[in-house]
């Protein structure tokens, strides 16, 4: 797991521009003294789902509004599409959902959409046929006459993500889209991203949700204090090896050697009755049968075995404590 400065980047050094949905190099924003972003350079290839993931304050959405145009970036390039940041064509081609979405909420989502077909192009015909389709992929079919303002605000926020998918673009940024859906909506809205990847569309993810993200990332980078901190698939982030959670009867000298054999004894608690609890750090999860095998010929009696990997939370949780005490990015 990268954690130093000169690995802090996610560029693919083999992969051609036409490859990418999205490459920075350098860029930073700076408001004054204050530096928000610092230095991020990084590749998104095109068709896959990307992890843009950091505490409040980190530079995440500043990095979405210098890569949709909101924002100038104090220095550093970026391309898009294959084109400079900025380019009328790449921006033809870009949906955005953003955080904080303020809709006119006297239209009627059919009016919404239709509103914001226009200002993307689209001829009355495409507008009329893609406007149902959009709503039915959000959970939205059968409200198009209805005025936002009637809409809960996670149902506000689904129609935002319509609204993002209406001009079918090549290139998608999700800021923080499941923050007011409840359970059902946040499934609709994993289904409508992983619809998106299965369709070559790519998808740039903003969320702290990181339940979510790990179930439809491809790949992450973790952004810290304006700094990437570390980036790559999750397995690859991820320590090596496996920490297993064993129950069991009949702990002993024997049995003791056998677990110091196979790993590294974490944690050992005695429950009584000859059983004990404990938690043992593997190489591999592979490695977790053959452990078992030999517990039962020392004569150990296997009442529970939980494999546990480190969650990206846990991850998350871990890279933000390191990185609070360096000088990462200042």
């Amino acid at each position: 797991m990268a954690t130093t400065r000169e690995h802090l980047t996610i560029h693919d050094a083999g992969a051609m521009s036409a490859d990418l949905a999205i490459e920075t190099r350098g860029l930073r924003k700076a408001y004054g003294d204050v530096v928000a972003v610092e230095d991020l350079t990084l590749s998104v290839r095109q068709g896959e789902v990307f992890g843009f993931l950091g505490p409040n304050g980190a530079g995440k959405s500043t990095t979405v509004k210098m890569l949709t145009g909101l924002v100038r970036p104090t220095s550093g390039h970026a391309r898009l599409l294959g084109r400079k940041l900025g380019d009328r064509q790449a921006k033809r081609q870009i949906g955005y959902l953003p955080e904080l979405f303020r809709f006119h909420d006297w239209l009627t989502a059919r009016e919404f959409l239709d509103v914001h077909g226009r200002l993307a192009g689209m001829s009355r015909e495409e507008r009329q046929a893609r406007i149902p389709e959009a709503l039915e992929l959000v959970g939205l079919a059968g409200r198009e006459d209805d005025r936002l303002r009637t809409f809960s605000k996670g149902m506000q926020q689904r129609a935002g993500l319509a609204q993002a998918l209406l001009h079918r673009p090549r290139l998608v940024f999700l800021d923080e889209p499941t923050s007011a859906l409840d359970p059902i909506g946040r499934r609709i809205v994993r289904d409508v991203i992983r619809q998106l990847r299965a369709s070559g569309v790519t998808v740039f993810l903003n969320s702290h949700l990181l339940s979510e993200v790990e179930m439809v990332c491809d790949r992450v980078a973790i952004l810290n204090r304006g700094v990437v901190v570390a980036a790559g698939r999750l397995d690859e982030l991820r320590p090596q090896g496996v920490s297993v959670s064993l129950r069991l009867g009949g702990w002993n000298d024997a049995v003791a050697a056998v677990v110091q054999e196979f790993g590294a004894l974490d944690a050992h608690e005695d429950l009584g009755a000859g059983v004990a609890l404990i938690s043992v750090q593997l190489p591999a999860e592979e490695v977790v049968a053959g452990l078992v095998d030999r517990l039962v010929a020392a004569g150990a009696a296997i009442y529970e075995v939980t494999p546990r990997r480190e969650t990206l939370e846990e991850l998350f949780v871990s890279l933000v404590d390191q990185t609070d005490g360096m000088d990462v990015g200042r």
